[in-house]
């Protein structure tokens, strides 16, 4: 991460930036806007992607928005159902995306990701979290932003289920929200 990336020509009316490792990184990738849903071809029997896709345990949030004892943070926090095989293992990846208000199109924020991160055991539902603090630019309008997070289920480390959820409100973090118990679908920074 030793590099800056140059914002794309959409970004040059204001642009946010990333603050990651000591480094300022650009806001640059467009993405998808809406949640997509995969199920793997190595699906096991017993296993029913359709229970674990409407399960009401399977939610993203907000959970850290600019709080004053962590200005410009921005928290994600997602839970999922486990599959009953406490063999299997889930992880989760999360994205910032920021609404690009010329075209009303969410963008994913260049490095404003993280890597899939093994959250435990597919026995039982778990939830897991990441935040970033993003480095506003100076006299530039307020940025909305937003997370997805991808969750996998993986048995012998090959994925048996995929999907994503954008953040909404009305989830309740088991740890780190800021303050307690916020939830939203999206964060202003700026």
């Amino acid at each position: 991460m030793g590099s800056c990336f140059k914002a794309p020509a959409a970004l040059t009316a204001g642009t946010i930036a990333l603050a990651a490792a000591g480094t300022v990184l650009l806001a640059s990738t467009p993405a998808a806007a809406s949640a997509r849903s995969v199920a793997a071809s190595t699906h096991r029997a017993g296993t029913s992607t359709h229970t674990l896709l409407q399960s009401r345990e399977l939610w993203a949030t907000v959970d850290v928005c600019n709080p004053s004892d962590q200005p410009d943070t921005v928290g994600v926090r997602g839970s999922m159902p486990g599959d009953g095989h406490p063999g299997d293992t889930m992880y989760m990846s999360f994205q910032l995306q920021y609404l690009e208000a010329k075209s009303d199109t969410w963008i994913d924020l260049h490095d404003g990701s993280s890597t899939f991160i093994e959250i435990g055991s597919a026995k039982a539902a778990r939830q897991g979290g990441w935040s970033v603090q993003l480095k506003p630019v100076a006299n530039q309008p307020a940025y909305t932003i937003r997370g997805v997070v991808t969750f996998q289920w993986r048995h012998d480390g090959h994925v048996a289920h995929e999907t994503s959820r954008t953040t909404q409100a009305g989830h309740k973090s088991l740890a780190d929200a800021d303050p307690p118990d916020y939830t939203a679908a999206e964060c202003t920074i700026g």
